[in-house]
C-alpha cells in the first residue's frame, strides 16, 4: 500500500528532470493518482512551457475526477509565462491536493492553495517538506533576496592537496567523479572563475553531460589579462560568456567585446573586482545560480564576502604531501578555530576509485 510520503518522493523524482532547463523557475513534478494508482504524471520541463500539474493533467489515461494531485511545491495561481495551474487543477476536478512545500514567490504565497480550498478542493501541506525544500533551494533563496545562489567546488586528496607542489592537478579524481561535476555545471546556471584559472589552465568551462546545458560562463578579470587566443575567447560566439572587470583598458576591450564577450565595467574592491556589485547584475538578469570553480583565490574571496551557500568536496583517496602544494582556499584564512566558518553535516555521494562527494551547506551567521 502506498502512501502520501510514496508519492511525493515520485514527484520529487520527477522534478529533477528538469535540472538545467527551468531556472530561474523552479523544479516541480507532479502525480495523479486514483484508486491507488497512477494515472498521470509530468514535471516543469523547460523555462516558458507548461508547468508540471498541467503536464500531468495532460498525460492522464483516464478521467481525472476524484483523483488527488500531488505536487512538491505549491501550485502556481497567477499569469506569467503560462496560465495558472490552480484552473486547470480545479477544471479537471481534483478532489485533493497534497503539497510539498509552500511557494514563496509573492504571486502565489499561500494564494495557490487558497483558491484550490475556496472550490472545495482538500489541500493537505508538508508532506516530504524538507526533501522538497531541498529541491528548490536555489530558488527559495533567488526569491528571497534576488541574488544568485553561490556553491563552490573543488576536488581535493585526504590531506587537502588540489595539486602537487609542482602545480600539476590532473588528475585528482577518477573518471566517475569528474563526470558527476558536469552534471553540477548543468544544475548551476553560470560558473565563475577567476583570470588566473584560464592564464594557468585555459578551460572550456562547459558542460559535457549529454543532453546537458552550457552555463553562463563569468570571468574575474580586474585588468583584462586572459588571452585572446584562449578557449574562453575563442568560443565565446557559443557560449555566453561575461568578463567582470575594472580596468580602463578600452583596446583589450573592444577586442574582447569583438570575440563576442560582454566585458563588464564594475568596481574594484580589496585588490579584485566588486563581486557584491557582479551578484546584482547577474541577480537582475535573472541568473539564480552560480558555481564557483575558480582557484584558491577566487574561493576565498567569495567565502570571504559571505556569498556562498554550498560547498561541493570532491575527496580522493590520495595522499600528495609538501608544504607547497596548494589546498583548496588560499587568502588570509581564519585567525582562530572559533571563528572558523560553519557547515551543516554532509550528505556523501560514494564513487568508484573511492572517491566521495561532501556536500555541505554553509550555515548562517546569526
Amino acid at each position: 500500500m502506498f502512501t502520501d510520503e510514496d508519492w511525493m518522493a515520485r514527484a520529487i523524482s520527477l522534478a529533477k528532470k528538469g535540472e538545467g532547463w527551468t531556472s530561474p523557475n523552479p523544479l516541480v513534478g507532479a502525480v495523479v493518482v486514483k484508486d491507488g494508482r497512477i494515472i498521470g504524471e509530468g514535471f516543469h520541463e523547460r523555462r516558458g512551457q507548461a508547468h508540471a500539474e498541467r503536464n500531468a493533467l495532460t498525460a492522464c489515461l483516464e478521467d481525472a475526477s476524484g483523483a488527488t494531485l500531488y505536487v512538491n511545491l505549491e501550485p502556481c495561481c497567477h499569469y506569467g509565462r503560462t496560465p495558472p495551474c490552480t484552473e486547470a487543477i480545479i477544471a479537471a476536478g481534483i478532489s485533493r491536493v497534497v503539497v510539498g512545500s509552500m511557494d514563496p514567490n509573492p504571486l502565489v504565497a499561500g494564494e495557490g492553495i487558497r483558491q484550490l480550498r475556496q472550490a472545495g478542493i482538500q489541500v493537505d501541506v508538508g508532506v516530504q517538506h524538507a526533501s522538497c525544500s531541498t529541491l528548490n533551494q536555489i530558488f527559495f533563496h533567488y526569491m528571497k533576496v534576488g541574488l544568485p545562489y553561490v556553491a563552490v567546488k573543488y576536488a581535493m586528496t585526504a590531506d587537502g592537496k588540489i595539486a602537487a607542489r609542482t602545480g600539476a592537478s590532473q588528475w585528482i579524481t577518477g573518471e566517475e567523479a569528474r563526470a558527476h561535476v558536469q552534471k553540477l555545471r548543468n544544475r548551476y546556471r553560470a560558473i565563475m572563475v577567476g583570470s588566473e584559472t584560464v592564464l594557468r589552465d585555459n578551460p572550456l568551462l562547459t558542460c559535457r553531460m549529454p543532453g546537458g546545458r552550457n552555463p553562463l560562463r563569468v570571468i574575474c578579470d580586474r585588468r583584462l589579462r586572459i588571452p585572446l587566443d584562449s578557449n574562453i575567447c575563442r568560443t565565446a560566439g557559443e557560449v555566453e560568456t561575461v568578463v567582470a572587470s575594472s580596468a580602463p583598458d578600452s583596446i583589450k576591450r573592444s577586442a574582447l567585446e569583438a570575440a563576442g564577450i560582454t566585458v563588464l565595467d564594475l568596481p574594484s574592491r580589496d585588490g579584485g573586482v566588486d563581486l557584491h556589485a557582479l551578484m546584482i547584475w547577474l541577480g537582475a538578469r535573472e541568473i539564480d545560480s552560480l558555481l564557483v570553480e575558480g582557484g584558491s583565490q577566487m574561493l576565498a574571496s567569495v567565502l570571504e564576502e559571505g556569498l556562498v551557500k554550498k560547498l561541493h568536496c570532491y575527496l580522493a583517496p590520495k595522499l600528495l604531501g609538501g608544504t607547497g602544494a596548494p589546498s583548496p582556499i588560499g587568502g588570509q584564512g581564519i585567525s582562530s578555530p572559533q571563528e572558523a566558518l560553519k557547515l551543516s553535516a554532509p550528505q556523501v555521494r560514494h564513487f568508484s576509485g573511492g572517491d566521495l562527494l561532501l556536500e555541505y551547506d554553509v550555515e548562517e551567521v546569526k
